[in-house]
């Protein structure tokens, strides 16, 4: 299925009868807070599977963050497939496992100084972008603060900062280049 940026995908408390995979474009997950502040669970890139949910029903609402093409699943279908394919099986145990360890990663992202979740963010993306150098995000600055429970200001600043020390260089907006990995792994230390 084709989406376009900001559409919805699936919202929270809907009932989870699909999974999902990211074939091309990006995904964001979030929820909406009783205060109205958003806070976004995830990002999913390309071959990233979402939409796992324990109970019935989503937890957490998902939309696309750019045109994204996204292969959907029926829930039943890929149970009933991973009973009979061990293969399968598998597979779905490493997306679990992803999803998982990306979710606990989070968690502890969210105790740390604003500059350690900005160096600690900018490597996991470049990471999962494949990005040696350059990368070009596909989520805005926005995103970044609801993602790591910090204002857009604050991670505008420390973007800056970052540049400032020559640490990274920012040709755009969404673009970053990183000049000085070690030092934003030792910000992430």
């Amino acid at each position: 299925m084709a989406f376009s940026r900001d559409d919805e995908i699936y919202s929270e408390g809907e009932v989870a009868d699909y999974l999902y995979k990211v074939e091309s474009g990006a995904v964001r997950t979030y929820k909406i807070l009783s205060d109205g502040r958003r806070q976004i669970g995830a990002f999913y890139l390309p071959g990233d599977v979402f939409g796992l949910e324990v109970s019935d029903e989503h937890q957490l609402s998902a939309e696309a963050i750019s045109e994204s093409t996204i292969l959907v699943v029926k829930r039943s279908a890929l149970i009933a497939l991973a009973a009979r394919d061990p293969g399968v099986a598998r597979q779905l145990w490493m997306f679990t496992a992803q999803a998982l360890d990306r979710m606990q990663s989070h968690m502890l992202l969210l105790v740390r100084s604003a500059q350690e979740k900005v160096a600690c963010f900018l490597l996991e993306m470049g990471e999962r972008l494949s990005a040696t150098e350059a990368m070009e995000l596909p989520m805005s600055r926005q995103d970044i603060a609801d993602y790591l429970g910090l204002t857009i200001e604050t991670v505008s600043r420390t973007l800056t900062m970052l540049q400032t020390k020559s640490t990274i260089a920012l040709p755009t907006s969404r673009r970053i280049v990183v000049r000085n990995r070690a030092a934003l792994r030792r910000l992430n230390a």
